[in-house]
C-alpha cells in the first residue's frame, strides 16, 4: 500500500493531473467514478488567493466523494506561497501540492511553476516555509529541469525530501519542451531507485493506454502514476489500467451510451457548479474527446460547441442517442 504521510493512496495509485481550465470538480467527479485514487485541484494563483480573487477561491471548492485530495497552489514569492498554503489549508484537503512544474510562459517566466527549476536554493526554501507554515502533508509535482543543460531533478527529489515534502511527481520532459517529443522516464527511475529517497514518487507523461502503464511501472518502478491529457474525454483510462494491471486483458471501451451518460453527469454538474451558462461555456472544451473517433459526430459537435442553452444541449444529446445510440466503439 503507498501512503503519503499517513493517507493511504493503493497499491498503484492513479492520479489525475492538476490541469489549468480542466481539472474543476465536474471533471473530476467523473475521474474518481472511473478509477481515480488520488486527485488534484487546478493549481490556483497564490496571489489570486491572498487577494480573495473570486475565481481562485471557487477553485478550493472539494466535495467529500473525492478523497484524498490535493490543492495545488503555485506563485514565486515564498510568503505569498506560505499564506496562500494557510488559506489552502483551511478547504480541509488531503494534501497540499506545489506547482514547480507549469511550463506556460505567463507562470514559468515569472519565476513560478517550472520557472523556479532556475533557483534550486529558492525551491528549496519556499518549499521549507510552506512545510512549516501547514499541518497538511506536502507534496511537489515538478519537472525534469528547465532545459537539458539544467536537468538535477534528482538533488531537487533530495532537497525537497529534506525539508519534508511527503510526494514527489516528476514529469519527464524538460520545461523548455513544453508538451512536446517524448517524456524521458529514465530520470524519473533514477530518483525513484535511489538508495536516499524514500518517499513516494509518481511518474507524469505521454501514459495514454493500459499496455504503456503496464510498460512503465515495470521498467521504471515508480510507485504511481499520474494521468493528464489521456483522461480528458476519456476518464474510463483509470479504471482499464487497472483492469489490466489486475488481469492482464483489456477491458472493452466504453459503449457510446457510457460516454453520453458521462457527458450528461459532467455537463450537469458543470451547469450546477458554475451557475448556468459559464457552465456550458466551460463544457465545450470535452466534446471533442468524449466523441473522438465515431464517424458522421462532426456536425453534431458542433451543434453543441454553439447551443447557448442547458435544454438545448440536452436536446442535440438526446438526437445523438437517437442515431448512434447502438454503435459499437472502437478501441480507444
Amino acid at each position: 500500500m503507498v501512503k503519503i504521510a499517513d493517507i493511504e493512496v493503493g497499491e498503484f495509485p492513479l492520479l489525475l493531473a492538476p490541469m489549468e481550465d480542466v481539472s474543476d470538480p465536474p471533471f473530476r467527479a467523473v475521474c474518481k467514478e472511473n478509477g481515480a485514487d488520488l486527485m488534484y485541484t487546478e493549481f490556483i494563483s497564490s496571489e489570486g488567493l491572498i487577494r480573495d480573487a473570486a475565481k481562485s477561491l471557487q477553485k478550493l471548492d472539494i466535495y467529500d466523494y473525492e478523497r484524498p485530495i490535493g490543492i495545488q497552489i503555485f506563485g514565486d514569492k515564498i510568503e505569498s506561497m506560505r499564506e496562500a498554503a494557510a488559506i489552502a489549508e483551511e478547504a480541509n484537503p488531503e494534501l497540499i501540492d506545489i506547482n514547480y512544474g507549469c511550463p506556460v510562459k505567463k507562470v514559468a517566466c515569472k519565476g513560478a511553476g517550472a520557472g523556479i527549476l532556475l533557483d534550486i536554493p529558492k525551491m528549496e526554501r519556499m518549499t521549507a516555509e510552506i512545510v512549516k507554515r501547514v499541518n497538511k502533508p506536502v507534496t511537489v509535482k515538478t519537472r525534469l529541469g528547465w532545459d537539458h543543460d539544467t536537468i538535477k531533478i534528482l538533488e531537487v527529489a533530495k532537497r525537497l525530501q529534506d525539508v519534508g515534502i511527503q510526494a514527489l511527481t516528476i514529469h519527464g520532459r524538460t520545461r523548455q519542451q513544453m508538451y512536446k517529443g517524448e517524456a524521458d522516464w529514465s530520470y524519473i527511475e533514477e530518483v525513484k531507485n535511489h538508495p536516499d529517497i524514500h518517499i513516494p514518487i509518481f511518474g507524469n507523461g505521454d501514459i495514454d493506454s493500459p499496455e504503456k502503464a503496464k510498460e512503465y511501472k515495470d521498467t521504471y518502478g515508480v510507485d504511481g502514476i499520474m494521468i493528464g491529457r489521456a483522461a480528458i474525454g476519456y476518464p474510463w483510462i483509470f479504471n482499464e489500467i487497472k483492469h489490466y494491471l489486475a488481469t492482464g486483458e483489456k477491458l472493452a471501451p466504453p459503449t457510446f451510451q457510457q460516454r453520453l451518460a458521462a457527458v450528461r453527469s459532467h455537463l450537469k454538474f458543470s451547469v450546477e457548479w458554475k451557475e448556468g451558462n459559464k457552465g456550458i461555456f466551460e463544457m465545450r472544451r470535452h466534446y471533442t474527446n468524449y466523441f473522438r473517433g465515431i464517424p458522421g459526430i462532426k456536425p453534431y459537435r458542433a451543434r453543441l460547441v454553439e447551443t447557448p442553452t442547458y435544454e438545448e444541449t440536452l436536446a442535440v444529446l438526446d438526437e445523438l442517442e437517437n442515431v448512434f445510440g447502438d454503435m459499437e466503439m472502437a478501441e480507444h
